[in-house]
């Protein structure tokens, strides 16, 4: 019988991939997702017999117990995803991204495998030289990232579980992120054709969403010898200042515009490189480069039309 793979979250911007790489690989999954985005991100696969879908809440306990107890293996995607949104309503923020995540951990069976993901935003306020690696002390001073600092610390007392730290993550979903730097950078390129960048040197890392779905798969493939760590999960010639992603762009639309400024901040501070050795002793990398992902972008924005909310 298929393994089975219960997703929280999986309507969500990852989890839509993730479980187009589960089902072409021939595994049964099951999603629980409340839909707080009206998405539909899912139909597509309804047709699939090993598909099936749970309209929930991850932090209903009854519903959890019964869901859990017919998987194999549980990627908990749930959560309220990025600073802003998890400043706007800290105690849903807290009780999704880091209770809901502790309950999950009390109620699996022993014998169950959770490849649980987090954010490098974890690391904090680093200098933008310093190399982050898993070992590197977690300073997160954003209520998101605390709070999925504290839930990967429950995930990691588990046992047979792995937590990935997952770089900015770019490319198209069924459930699509604008917010999310690439994405909403290359956008800016196509519609506005001028973006105006605050702490213009402030580095980040970066990964498309195809390989993080990758590499999930590999966590499932290879559990045995992973299970107990906690990997860095991104591209490795993808440690970039926001302007040099900025131009990275414009190599693709020449009338885009870079503009700096002195005005604004990011919540979490993030401005530092990333080391993914850990993982590619291991045997997986990242192969999508961020000129994949941005030519996959500008034929996606083709199909997006007249935005809803832009009166020109």
């Amino acid at each position: 019988m298929a393994t089975h793979v219960l997703i929280t979250g999986g309507a969500g911007y990852l989890g839509s991939i993730i479980c187009e790489h589960l089902l072409a690989r021939g595994f049964r999954v099951t999603v629980v997702d409340k839909l707080l985005y009206n998405q539909h991100s899912l139909f597509h696969f309804c047709a699939n017999p090993l598909f099936d879908f749970v309209y929930g809440d991850v932090r209903d306990e009854s519903l959890m117990r019964r869901l859990m107890a017919a998987a194999d293996v549980i990627f908990p995607l749930a959560a309220l995803v990025g600073a802003k949104v998890c400043e706007q309503d800290p105690w849903t923020a807290v009780s999704v991204n880091r209770d809901a995540i502790s309950q999950l951990m009390k109620i699996k069976s022993p014998d169950q495998l959770v490849v649980y993901p987090t954010t490098n935003s974890g690391y904090g306020t680093k200098s933008g030289d310093l190399f982050c690696t898993e070992e590197t002390p977690l300073e997160p001073i954003s209520i998101y990232g605390k709070s999925k600092v504290e839930a990967e610390a429950a995930v990691m007392e588990a046992p047979r579980t792995i937590t990935l730290r997952l770089a900015t993550v770019f490319g198209l979903s069924p459930r699509f992120r604008l917010d999310l730097l690439v994405n909403h950078f290359t956008y800016a390129a196509v519609t506005d054709r001028y973006i105006v960048l605050f702490e213009k040197h402030f580095k980040h890392n970066y990964v498309h969403i195809r390989d993080v779905a990758d590499c999930f798969l590999f966590c499932l493939d290879n559990a045995d010898r992973l299970i107990g760590r906690t990997f860095n999960v991104g591209l490795t010639d993808a440690n970039l200042t926001k302007e040099e992603l900025a131009l990275k762009i414009r190599e693709h639309v020449p009338e885009f515009t870079v503009m700096c400024a002195e005005i604004g901040s990011d919540p979490d501070k993030r401005n530092y490189i990333v080391s993914h050795e850990r993982l590619k002793k291991e045997g997986f990398s990242a192969q999508r480069s961020l000129d994949d992902g941005i030519r996959e972008l500008l034929k996606g924005f083709r199909m997006f039309g007249r935005h809803p909310f832009q009166n020109a």
